[in-house]
């Protein structure tokens, strides 16, 4: 396991991180770690830590998964993003012999049709790129919060990621949406527009809707399928390491 300093895995945040400001836990969280990176879908929380890394710890790599089916909204994000914060966002992208494996046999939008088709086309644009970004990392940072939904209640602070060998650390495992929202306001962090037209959580635009009143914050995520734990695969643990992909 990669060396650096010492994590508190409970799933309660430590008393010390509790009180510690965003800048301040990140400062500590890079510090000592090689290769810390950084996954950000450009929702409102990961474009807060986004924010904050770029003045506590500017080493820490940026990536994003550019999936070939984002929202145009999404795609402008990237640049804006690094424009006012003077970075610049590492996009990993599907394997086009992959990708069009997935289209003969399912069909571009094939993943309506049956939750193995869904998980497949998440695979190749999703995950297999993840584990490209991810290669040789010792830190993972994510924007986890516990209260975006039902499945992500028990989000710690961090854990032991044994599938990839490296520690994912989720230091807004405890905000709310009133303190994303707070930070937003007092450090003028770019947003998705679509935020205001109801889509809290933003993935894929075939695979997002807006939220009705008194949904989850993530309940426009894959809404035609029923089970309510359902993941793209990126966050879930206790699976198998997936093969990477072909470099690009």
């Amino acid at each position: 396991m990669p060396t650096g300093p010492a994590i508190d895995t409970d799933p309660a945040l430590s008393a010390e991180y509790a009180d510690m400001p965003l800048v301040e836990r990140l400062g500590l969280l890079a510090s000592g770690r090689k290769n810390a990176v950084f996954t950000t879908s450009l929702g409102i929380e990961d474009q807060v830590l986004t924010a904050a890394l770029s003045i506590a710890a500017p080493s820490v790599r940026i990536v994003t998964l550019e999936t070939g089916r984002l929202f145009p909204e999404t795609l402008s994000l990237i640049a804006d993003t690094e424009k006012r914060f003077g970075i610049a966002i590492e996009r990993f992208r599907p394997d086009p012999d992959r990708l069009a494996a997935f289209v003969e046999r399912y069909g571009l939008n094939g993943f309506y049709e049956s939750v193995e088709a869904r998980h497949a086309c998440c695979a190749v644009r999703k995950l297999e790129p993840l584990a490209l970004a991810l290669e040789g990392a010792d830190l993972w940072i994510t924007g986890l919060r516990r209260g975006q939904s039902g499945a992500r209640a028990g989000v710690p602070f961090a854990e032991v990621d044994g599938a990839r060998a490296l520690v994912k650390a989720n230091p807004l495992a405890d905000w709310t949406a009133d303190d994303i929202e707070a930070f937003v306001a007092a450090n003028d962090v770019p947003i998705n527009p679509l935020h205001a037209r109801g889509y809290p959580s933003i993935g894929c635009e075939p695979c997002t809707r807006a939220i009705k009143p008194g949904e989850d914050e993530r309940a426009g995520r894959w809404w035609w399928e029923r089970d309510e734990k359902r993941e793209c695969g990126l966050h879930v643990a206790d699976r198998e390491p997936r093969p990477a992909m072909a470099a690009q």
